[in-house]
């Protein structure tokens, strides 16, 4: 399916409106299958029109499924893993060069000009061709941006988690100042807001998603349950709109295990909600006030 596309940055390349994460491939929200069961949600997601992939050499065995799409990579912010896990992606992908890598976390001690400049030399190098980062400020990407353009940088960013746009934050702000897209992981509230998740499902432990808030969150479903109706489509699909709504620079990536819900999360980017819906929803999740936080205490 010919899907919408984005530029990754300023003046990086055209991706599809909506990526795919392989977060649950990985195994972070339970079992993610045999080898041949990921592999087909993967040739699903080429089928229908999803290049975009966000993995990380974290993520089990997902660099050994993967050999061809247009992807991100993610790894750790000491500047000398930075180069030798480089290394190691590149002979797991089988490529030659990494469109995006960027670091998936920074650690706090090591200075994140240092990291970049590790960037830079793998860039110069021919083995990586954008840079880009995940979950820091944004004094943090005004810094790495100084050294070198950062193309992207990678967010949780969904109807539960707004924190980007705030003016505490100031981080949506940085990105479109310096050009920067928002890569958005997280994008259907770790897939809460499909409307179902099992008693035992290990997002139950997450504070935000707890037995209080609950209802809060099943109100907000059926809200966007109705916005679905008048579009033919399902709550997650009105969640993901909502967000590509939200500007040109911003891409989601959901991820996964299901071919049904691949076709679902890529049919997302043909939804287009009217300016009355999107500030709508907006209200709707204002008026939830979900109390806890995104991770639970160490």
């Amino acid at each position: 399916m010919p899907l919408p596309l984005r530029v990754l940055g300023r003046d990086g390349p055209k991706v599809s409106a909506v990526g795919f994460g392989f977060g649950s491939l990985g195994g972070f929200y339970g079992p993610a299958g045999t080898f041949d069961e990921k592999l087909a949600v993967l040739e699903h997601a080429l089928a229908t029109g999803l290049r975009f992939w966000d993995m990380a050499d974290v993520y089990a065995d997902s660099e050994v499924v993967v050999r061809q799409p247009n992807g991100m990579h993610k790894f750790w912010s000491d500047p000398e893993y930075v180069k030798a896990a480089c290394e190691k992606s590149l002979h797991r992908l089988g490529v030659d060069t990494i469109d995006l890598y960027y670091c998936h976390w920074v650690d706090g001690v090591r200075p994140i000009e240092k990291t970049v400049e590790a960037l830079v030399e793998l860039k110069n190098q021919g083995k990586i061709r954008y840079l880009g980062l995940s979950e820091v400020s944004a004094v943090t990407l005004r810094r790495a941006h100084a050294v070198h353009r950062i193309a992207a940088l990678q967010m949780e960013y969904s109807l539960f988690t707004l924190d980007i746009k705030s003016s505490t934050s100031e981080i949506l702000k940085t990105c479109r100042e310096l050009g920067a897209t928002v890569v958005a992981f997280s994008p259907i509230g770790r897939g809460v807001l499909r409307g179902h998740i099992s008693k035992g499902d290990l997002r139950r432990m997450l504070p935000k998603f707890s037995k209080d808030n609950f209802p809060k969150i099943l109100a907000v479903v059926h809200g966007l349950k109705n916005v679905a109706c008048a579009h033919g489509s399902t709550p997650a699909q009105v969640t993901l709109a909502w967000l590509l709504a939200q500007g040109p620079d911003i891409i989601p990536t959901p991820g996964t295990k299901s071919t049904t819900r691949t076709y679902e999360n890529a049919a997302s980017a043909l939804v287009q909600l009217s300016d009355q819906e999107v500030q709508g929803i907006r209200t709707l999740v204002e008026q939830m006030r979900l109390q806890g936080t995104r991770y639970s205490a160490a």
